[in-house]
């Protein structure tokens, strides 16, 4: 086991996604038992109570490889010598909020916290922002935490959406998720988002083969990726709104878990998703946090390039970059960047 504990400071942490991670992370399920964590919550004064609450929960849970928990309303408390940071709390769309709106508040939460990720984090420190527009808010976080933390150690979350695809192909093929190898998920966690199935195989074999098979053919397993899976995938956050009642909290904190369990521990060769910085892999522009698909060694996520885009999937691509670029200009326009 490892003699010093790794720092993990967490955002939003009384709030539903933060209380679902906790536990999973106390017990070692993100970062493996053999390592101990001290956790940092940070909240703003409103949410403060309940993340004390959680505290005690955590104490409670005598998990042996806890060594520890801090709360603070101050980022630069909070994220002094963090070693992984999990930026959850947002600002949500509230009604007829326009999404410049939403980016105007968003970019008062997450310049600061990655101003001050970059003077008192952990020289090595990594970053996952989950909270929305998770690609554009970590674009924000790594400008603001120049020079002192490189943009590449910056990602946002697309393992969600990542692992929804790979559900909806499993049922279709009543098959395990395990036996699904090969999704993509390509852009902006958005509604434009591009699920891929294109390089995916079941079992080995080729999904749009076994689609044919179980579809009558390649133009109905061609029509049920268009028409079903690229839009339930894109769109799931909101069916289990309406479904739930609330949006996805397990869900998005198990992806949480595994994106940074996979950039810290490696994927084993297997390929999934993320959003990282672009150095103008597959024609996006550099610097934008886009999603690809991506491998980790241990040392973080790095983009599996060579991939054959056909004319569908380029063009849904590029509208969700097109996307990106236009959430950048209206940053830049706020006068952020």
């Amino acid at each position: 086991m490892a003699s010093e504990p790794t720092t993990v400071t967490i955002t939003g942490a009384g709030g539903q996604i933060g209380y679902a991670l906790l536990f999973r992370i106390a017990a070692g399920d993100m970062l493996g038992e053999g390592r101990p964590v001290r956790l940092r919550l940070l909240e703003i004064p409103q949410g403060l109570r309940s993340a004390e609450g959680a505290a005690l929960e955590l104490q409670d849970c005598a998990f042996p490889l806890l060594h520890g928990v801090e709360l603070s309303d101050d980022p630069r408390v909070a994220f002094e010598g963090a070693d992984i940071c999990l930026l959850v709390g947002a600002r949500p769309r509230g009604p007829g909020m326009e999404r410049a709106d939403l980016l105007a508040a968003n970019a008062g939460i997450f310049g600061p916290q990655g101003a001050a990720i970059g003077e008192v984090a952990a020289d090595d420190v990594r970053v996952v922002v989950v909270g929305n527009p998770a690609n554009t808010n970590a674009l924000i976080a790594a400008a603001s935490a120049s020079p002192g933390v490189p943009a590449h150690r910056f990602t946002a979350l697309t393992r969600l959406d990542h692992n929804r695809a790979v559900g909806q192909l499993a049922e279709a093929l009543d098959a395990r998720p395990g036996d699904i190898a090969g999704v993509a998920i390509w852009g902006n966690h958005s509604a434009t988002q591009f699920p891929d199935a294109a390089h995916a195989t079941v079992r080995g074999e080729p999904v749009i083969d076994a689609l044919a098979t179980r579809l009558g053919g390649v133009e109905a397993a061609r029509a049920w990726l268009d028409d079903v899976f690229i839009p339930r995938v894109a769109r799931r956050g909101a069916e289990i709104i309406e479904v739930r009642g609330s949006s996805s909290v397990a869900s998005a904190a198990n992806a949480a878990i595994e994106h940074v369990r996979d950039e810290q521990r490696g994927t084993g060769g297997r390929t999934t998703s993320a959003a990282v910085v672009s150095r103008g892999e597959y024609g996006v522009p550099e610097g934008l946090v886009c999603s690809f698909p991506v491998v980790s060694d241990g040392e973080g996520y790095r983009v599996v390039e060579g991939l054959d885009l056909d004319e569908r999937g380029r063009a849904r691509f590029e509208a969700s970059v097109a996307e990106l670029e236009a959430e950048r200009e209206a940053v830049e326009a706020l006068g952020v960047l």
